[in-house]
């Protein structure tokens, strides 16, 4: 089953907060991370899709049907909340089996559905179970297995880790992705943590202000934002106002430096974005973009180290397992990347 959105807006009552002509299509099978600033319109576009709201213009389509008016219940698709939204007066097996009692299947297929879902997402066994005594991770759980124990035709996702400490949320996403991947089924998945949809997803939409701005695989997002806003919301980043000097050099506060090839005219401004793990510790061999500077923070994350090198009034931030004294680095012309101003 397929999703489809088709220049949907929508705007809330006496604001001008909403979406704005979205279109996108997440295919059968597909994970779709969404991601974006507080107010850039993530929850707003689930919403849209489940159905707890009605575009003001464009159409919602789930395997090619249009859905745009149609209910919640009739658009069978299964969402977990941030909060779980356990039923707290219901044993951990009524809970996963509540869709199957609201579509009226037979008790006895309830419970064994109910099982086979709970055996799903490794609780097998705690159906008498009360969510209240439960942990984060395993109410997580319950969440997902009444998300899928009716065989929705998609799955929504609206941050469902990030009441999650560290370590459960690394594994509470390889599970995610697990049963996404078994089921086959297309899933938005509603995220602010960009290591969770950079690891999940097949492809990433960035929010800003209630338009699409970017839609793109992790990798190509990562490596070719198409906004300074996007590079800078996206991992870490060094961002340096830059002027074009020729098709392979830039001029920038600290100095000139070489780039790869490009069509920008001479005497544009533009922004020159570096990620820090493509900071080469010491000088070039061939001198190329050699830089010296003043180590001003160094901080250890164990398998890297990151640190902030000042040079004049600029800051180069770097990421490297290099253990030593850093006082040069260089940057490879190929890793500056160009972007419009």
């Amino acid at each position: 089953m397929a999703i489809e959105l088709r220049d949907v807006s929508f705007v809330y009552a006496r604001t001008d907060a909403g979406v704005f002509n979205v279109s996108m299509t997440v295919g059968d099978g597909e994970l779709m991370a969404v991601i974006g600033a507080s107010g850039s319109g993530k929850t707003t576009l689930l919403k849209l899709v489940a159905g707890i709201i009605t575009p003001r213009s464009g159409k919602v389509l789930i395997d090619g049907r249009d859905v745009t008016d149609l209910s919640i219940p009739k658009r069978k698709l299964g969402i977990v909340f941030q909060s779980y939204a356990l039923f707290p007066h219901m044993s951990v097996g009524e809970n996963v089996a509540y869709p199957l009692k609201v579509r009226k299947e037979a008790p006895v297929e309830r419970r064994r559905k109910a099982a086979e879902a709970l055996a799903q997402v490794g609780l097998s066994g705690f159906e008498d179970r009360q969510p209240m005594t439960l942990s984060g991770g395993q109410q997580q759980r319950v969440a997902l297995a009444r998300a899928l124990v009716f065989q929705p035709r998609a799955l929504l996702l609206d941050e469902p880790l990030s009441a999650l400490d560290a370590g459960l949320r690394s594994e509470m996403r390889d599970e995610i992705q697990r049963l996404q991947r078994e089921r086959h089924i297309a899933t938005i998945h509603i995220t602010h943590d960009q290591e969770e949809a950079l690891s999940m997803a097949d492809r990433i939409a960035v929010m800003e202000s209630g338009n699409l701005v970017q839609l793109a695989t992790p990798r190509t997002l990562y490596d070719f934002p198409a906004t300074r806003n996007v590079a800078a919301f996206v991992g870490q980043s060094n961002l340096w106002e830059a002027q074009v000097e020729s098709d392979r050099t830039i001029r920038l506060s600290f100095g000139s430096l070489q780039t790869a090839p490009h069509d920008l005219p001479a005497g544009i401004r533009t922004t020159a974005l570096v990620r820090p793990e493509k900071i080469a510790i010491g000088p070039a061999t061939n001198g190329i973009n050699t830089i010296e500077g003043r180590l001003t923070r160094d901080r250890f994350f164990g398998s890297v180290r990151r640190f902030d090198l000042s040079v004049g009034d600029a800051v180069i931030l770097g990421e490297t397992d290099f253990r030593g004294d850093i006082e040069t680095i260089h940057i490879q012309p190929e890793h500056i990347q160009l972007l419009p101003q």
